[in-house]
Parts: structure tokens; sequence; C-alpha cells
């Protein structure tokens, strides 16, 4: 406003030679213009007073606002950490929950498999294949068990209890000892044990588990088991044969070796081993009898001697020895036909009849001697090929399975056994016989003793 009063007196001020009315004109017009300025700055400044209260207005409208939204977002602030809170809390009980669901999981699921292996080596699965069926839906891990799946353990658990614990007789499907699938009487006792009738034909029978199939061992127990099976399965007989072990010591039964198996797999050496304790067989059997023959006849012949020597009978002794070409007969001979001859004398052709006796006595037990000495060497002889065999296995395929070496270590126990099973009982019958060679000569020489006093004392 003042910048246009000084614009107008400047232009009255300068602007001289205008006329009077002119400048009054000019000074009506100034004045208004002036009052249209005044009126139009008054305006303005109504304006302006009215847009500052306005603004005013506004400002505290807003500033009371941004305070409220302040105090909002405190306020929700305060609720986010509420909430955080509250979803921690939650996610704990809610981790917390969900190791309870999966450890119940998991325990329904370890029950179930405990059960299955239980169904799986049940020979009752083997009538009902469809038992462990029902487990399938609990064992996927992609499905929470529920309480019906529950009970189903429960129930399979108490009929497999309740299966376990009695006896039962059915006819059944089952594989033979010749490898026929057949049908026949089976009893099954607890879940223990097995057996079966089939024809005149009764055995145990052993389960496979995966097959499902119960199948008889190819080897029949003794007839005695046998008929103490059959009695019971006919109800005649409250006794019966039971394998706790599930078919472990059924299963001897068909592992069970022969002689003639563990000779077989002695290999080569094990037969000279069995020609040698067969050679002392029959030496033991021929000196046994011929000692004993020798034996019971001395007392007996020389009694006699005695007393027809005591007679004078002297060919009657003679008649009495005869030409038998027994020990005892040959020394008394040679007596009798030196009794003519001095003491001394006498007594040298005893003893010297005596001597010659003695090879025949001793014959063969020498040899058998040897042979109770040979048979463990041959035996030792094959346990050093039995172990180098098993060695240039464990060199060839390593020591990863035993099974390889069973072969060798097989040969090496077995070729020892036999060679010290027929050492042992030929060195008993080489002293039991050295014995009796001793005996019967100790015999023989009282008995020489005995008749050269008798013919001295006839001569006196």
């Amino acid at each position: 406003m003042k910048k246009t009063l000084l614009t107008l007196f400047v232009l009255i001020c300068f602007i001289s030679p205008l006329h009077a009315e002119d400048m009054r004109k000019a000074a009506l017009m100034a004045k208004k213009e002036l009052e249209m300025t005044l009126e139009r700055d008054q305006q303005s400044q109504t304006d302006i007073q009215k847009s500052k209260l306005s603004i005013t207005q506004e400002i505290d409208r807003l500033e009371a606002r941004n305070t409220q939204l302040k105090q909002n977002i405190k306020t929700i602030d305060q609720e986010i950490a509420l909430l955080h809170t509250e979803n921690e809390t939650m996610e704990q009980e809610a981790a917390r929950d969900k190791a309870q669901m999966d450890e119940l999981s998991g325990a329904v699921r370890v029950a179930a498999g405990n059960l299955s292996a239980i169904l799986t080596a049940s020979m009752y699965t083997a009538d009902d294949t469809g038992r462990r069926d029902k487990l399938a839906p609990v064992l996927d891990t992609d499905r929470f068990p529920g309480i019906d799946d529950m009970k189903t353990i429960s129930n399979l658990f108490l009929e497999e209890s309740a299966l376990a614990g009695g006896i039962e007789l059915k006819p059944m499907n089952f594989v033979s000892d010749t490898g026929e699938k057949v049908r026949g009487d089976v009893l099954i006792l607890g879940g223990f044990t097995s057996a079966y009738r089939l024809g005149d034909k009764t055995g145990f029978l052993n389960y496979s588990p995966e097959g499902n199939q119960l199948y008889a061992l190819s080897a029949l127990p003794s007839r005695h088991v046998r008929k103490t099976l059959d009695r019971y399965m006919s109800g005649e007989s409250d006794s019966v044969f039971i394998d706790i072990s599930r078919g472990g010591a059924l299963r001897q039964i068909t592992h069970k070796q022969s002689l003639k198996d563990q000779i077989q797999k002695g290999g080569l050496l094990v037969w000279p081993i069995l020609a040698l304790g067969m050679f002392a067989v029959f030496i033991g059997i021929e000196r046994t009898f011929f000692l004993g023959r020798v034996h019971a006849n001395t007392d007996k012949v020389m009694g006699k001697v005695n007393q027809l020597a005591a007679k004078g009978l002297w060919e009657d002794c003679n008649a009495m020895v005869g030409e038998k070409k027994i020990p005892v007969y040959n020394v008394l001979r040679s007596g009798l036909g030196a009794r003519s001859e001095n003491r001394e004398t006498l007594e040298s052709i005893l003893q010297e009849s005596i001597l010659k006796e003695l090879p025949r006595l001793e014959r063969f037990l020498p040899m058998l001697n040897i042979m109770g000495s040979i048979a463990p060497l041959i035996g030792l002889l094959g346990t050093v090929t039995g172990m180098i065999s098993t060695f240039h296995v464990i060199t060839l395929y390593g020591t990863g399975d035993p099974r390889m070496m069973s072969g060798g270590i097989s040969t090496a126990l077995v070729t020892t056994m036999m060679g010290l099973g027929v050492a042992i009982p030929i060195m008993l019958l080489y002293t039991f016989l050295c014995r009796r060679v001793e005996h019967v000569i100790g015999d023989m020489e009282e008995k020489a003793v005995a008749l050269t006093n008798i013919i001295y004392r006839e001569i006196k």
C-alpha cells in the first residue's frame, strides 16, 4: 500500500503541465483508485485473516490428529507387542503339542512295527496271511494314527497273546519234506512248536516268515518222539515235546551229523586212519582169543601133567602134551624130553623153550604199537593240510565270509579227532595185550619151575 501512495505522489509532483481539471479528475481517479486499492487491500487482509484462521484451525486439527495418531500408533505398538508375546506363547504351545503328537505317533508306529515283527514271526500268520495288512495304515508315515488304529493294534496284540497261550489242532497247508504243498493235520503248541501228521508220517514243522509258510523238517525225529506226537495228536497222551526256542532246537535234528558225514568232511586222510583202526580191531580180536586160549589151558594141563609126573607116568605125560602147537604144550614137551638132563641143563632148556614161544605170543603187538603212534600223526598231517587250505581261501577271498573257511577248518578238526579217536583205543588195546603176554609168560615160567621140581623130586 505504501508503494502505491508513493507512486501517486510522484505522479502529482512531476506532472506539472497538466491542467487543474485534469488534476482534479486525476485526483478523483487516484482517490477512487486509492479507495479501491484500500478496499482491495482491506479485503485481502480480511481474506488473509480468514485464511490464517482457517490454516491455524487446520494446523491445530492436524496436530490434534497427529497426536491422536501417535497415541493410536503407541496403542497399536503395544497391541503388536502383546500379539507377538501371545504368538510366541502359542507357537511354543503348538510346538509342544506337535512334539507330543509326534511322540504319540512315533510310539504308536513303534508299537505297530513291533507287532508287525511279532506277526511276521508268528506261525499263526501262515493260516491268516492278512493279519499284517491291518497294520499297513498305521505304518504309513504320511498319515496320523487315530483311535481306531490304536484299537486295531491292541486287538491284534490281544489276539496274538491268546493264540500264543493256547493249543490248536486243525487242517492246514504246509510244505512236506519232499517239497510238495500238501494239507494235513497241524498241531500248534503255544506259538512255539508245530507238528504235522500226514498219513503214517509224523514230524515237526518250521515256519518261514519270508513266505508265510509252514514247512516240514527234512529229517524226521526219533521213533520215540514221533510216537509221542502221534499219541498226543490222537488224544491218547498228555505229554508232548515243545521247542521253546521257536525252531532253534528242532534245526539241530536236520543239522545233526552222522559218523559218515564227519568222515566225508575229513578228506582223504581219514581213510588211512580208519584202515589202521580196522586193522587194529582184527589184530586185537585175534590176539585176545589166542592169549585167552593159551592162558585157559595152562592151569588145567599143568595140573594133570604134575599128577602124572608125580606117579612116574611119563608116557602118559607125553600123550597128554601130544603134538598141539600151543606155547604151554611146547614148553612142557621140551621139559619132558629133557628130564634125564641135570637141573641146570633142564632149566636152560625150559627157559630156551619159553623164549622161543615169546615171538609167537608177541606177534603183531609191535605193529599195533606202531599203528597207535602213526594214527595221531596222520591226523596231525590232516590238520596241517586243512589249515593250509584255510589260509589259501583267506588269501583269495579274505575273511568276509566265514563259511568259505569252514571246509579247511572242518578237515583239520575231523582228521585230528579221527586220529586221536583211533590211536587211544589202539594204545589201550596194546597195553592190555602186553599185560596178557606178560601174564602168560610168567605163568609158563611158574609151570616150568614146578615141572623141574617134580622131575627132580621123582629122580631123588
